[in-house]
């Protein structure tokens, strides 16, 4: 016959029991700690990382954007006579690195006043400007080493302060009884500041009420 479990042994069992299972809760808790903290450390990782991309992708993107910023240069007029404007030098070769047109008709007092040719050329051919006209047609020729923005601003300045004697209206000097259009559309602000991007209309009329605005233009090969 076998012999009786006593109940000093029954305890001694129980408490052995109780031992291993503590000891098996505190390995599973460990485990699940180091599992926990894997899995930390690979969202901050996969988190840094994608910072990381994000803050270059930037960079590149901001590195590639194209300049738009005023002409800056520090190269100097070919001839003195000519002198820097707006940043704008007078230069003995044509550019054309950025090479668009923009349209501008002026009416004065009811009638239609033709942009004189050459404007921005030397007389004797020596050097042309980045902003200039080859005839009448109100073509104004922005031809420069990069792309920039320029505006009518400074065409109007190369005008009157180098070619004045190229009958500049003296009506450009105010901003008042003008009535300015861009593309066929009522421009309100200072128009000093319109720029002359590429097939720009820009129609203005100063005390003439019935002019219509330019809305096409035959731009031909330009």
């Amino acid at each position: 016959m076998s012999k009786p479990v006593t109940s000093s042994t029954s305890a001694k069992q129980t408490k052995q029991d109780r031992r291993r299972d503590r000891r098996e809760e505190q390995r599973r808790r460990e485990e699940e700690r180091l599992r926990a903290a894997k899995r930390n450390r690979v969202v901050l990782g996969v988190s840094i990382l994608v910072v990381v991309l994000v803050v270059a992708a930037s960079v590149y993107l901001f590195s590639k954007a194209p300049d738009n910023s005023p002409a800056t240069t520090t190269a100097q007029s070919s001839n003195p006579a000519y002198p820097q404007v707006d940043n704008i030098v007078c230069e003995a070769n044509e550019q054309v690195a950025y090479h668009v047109h923009a349209h501008l008709s002026l009416y004065i007092d009811g009638q239609q006043m033709p942009v004189p040719q050459n404007i921005g050329i030397a007389s004797d051919q020596s050097c042309l400007y980045w902003l200039h006209t080859h005839d009448t047609s109100g073509v104004i020729h922005v031809e420069a080493p990069g792309q920039q923005a320029f505006t009518l601003g400074t065409f109007f300045k190369e005008w009157s302060q180098v070619f004045p004697q190229q009958q500049y209206p003296v009506q450009l000097s105010n901003t008042d009884g003008w009535k300015v259009y861009v593309n066929g559309k009522p421009y309100t602000g200072d128009f000093h500041k319109i720029e002359l991007s590429a097939h720009t209309l820009i129609t203005m009329a100063y005390q003439s009420p019935n002019v219509v605005p330019d809305t096409v233009y035959n731009w031909g090969d330009l």
